[in-house]
């Protein structure tokens, strides 16, 4: 584990859209509007060949807007790895397409971003919401088949915090750098686990911003049978990782003390 950074070296932000040209322009009209004075580059992706840009060419932003088209769609992990690769800012950021930024909330990524600044930190994630208020689970414990069972089957809630989704996410440019990214071998589901298994096992804590998110997403695992394939040969991966298998072996079993991984 490296220190994390406490300049204020700029942020980088890498949004990948599949279609989603609707939700993108929200997106960066509230990051244009609420976080222009921390938001120094935005990258987007746009994931299928003939997606058009959902803003004008001559469109003008508060930060730099680098737009990249792929020639075919890459996994979620490739996309974002790509975006930020040789970075220079201090911080960088994944933000998923179909999150909304709220006004009362101010400039929820310099809150964020303050969080990240604090030693040790190697990820800084807001608390999320639905359009209606109501927080998500995008807090959760170890996906272990037993915990599966007793969230889907059962409908119990999480009792500890081993790993958090990737909609929203800021790291400090150290830590990325660090773990190297994401996992491009997670096309799709999964990368996300992975992810902050690798920080807290590299010795770097994932923090909660106080401050929240709208995130409007579904998952189209519940609804479309080859997202779904996608999201089971992702679990069996991680179940076979080396990664995971190091985790759920130093994983504390105190859930007060989730936020460390083989600390005594």
């Amino acid at each position: 584990m490296q220190a994390a950074p406490f300049s204020d070296g700029g942020l980088v932000v890498s949004v990948v859209s599949h279609g989603h040209g609707v939700a993108v322009r929200a997106l960066l009209q509230d990051l244009a509007g609420l976080c222009a004075g921390s938001v120094t580059r935005v990258v987007l992706t746009l994931n299928q060949a003939d997606e058009p840009p959902p803003f004008p060419e001559d469109q003008s932003w508060p930060f730099a807007l680098q737009l990249r088209r792929n020639a075919r769609p890459l996994g979620f992990g490739a996309n974002h790895n790509r975006a930020l690769a040789g970075a220079a800012e201090a911080f960088v950021c994944v933000l998923n397409p179909d999150v909304r930024l709220q006004p009362q909330a101010g400039d929820a990524l310099a809150a964020l971003r303050a969080v990240a600044c604090r030693p040790g930190v190697g990820c800084a994630y807001p608390a999320q919401v639905d359009a209606q208020g109501r927080v998500q689970d995008s807090e959760r414990a170890l996906p272990t088949p037993a915990a599966l069972w007793r969230r889907r089957a059962m409908g119990r809630s999480e009792a500890r915090v081993d790993w958090v989704n990737a909609a929203c996410l800021v790291l400090p440019r150290a830590a990325w750098a660090d773990v190297r990214g994401f996992d491009e071998r997670y096309y799709m589901y999964c990368e996300d686990v992975d992810l902050s298994l690798r920080l807290r096992l590299a010795g770097w804590r994932l923090e909660r911003a106080p401050v929240a998110v709208v995130h409007a997403g579904q998952r189209a695992s519940h609804r479309r049978l080859a997202h779904l394939a996608w999201h089971l040969r992702s679990l069996l991966r991680l179940w076979c990782s080396p990664v995971y298998r190091r985790a759920r072996t130093l994983l504390p079993p105190d859930t007060r003390a989730a936020d460390r991984i083989g600390a005594p």
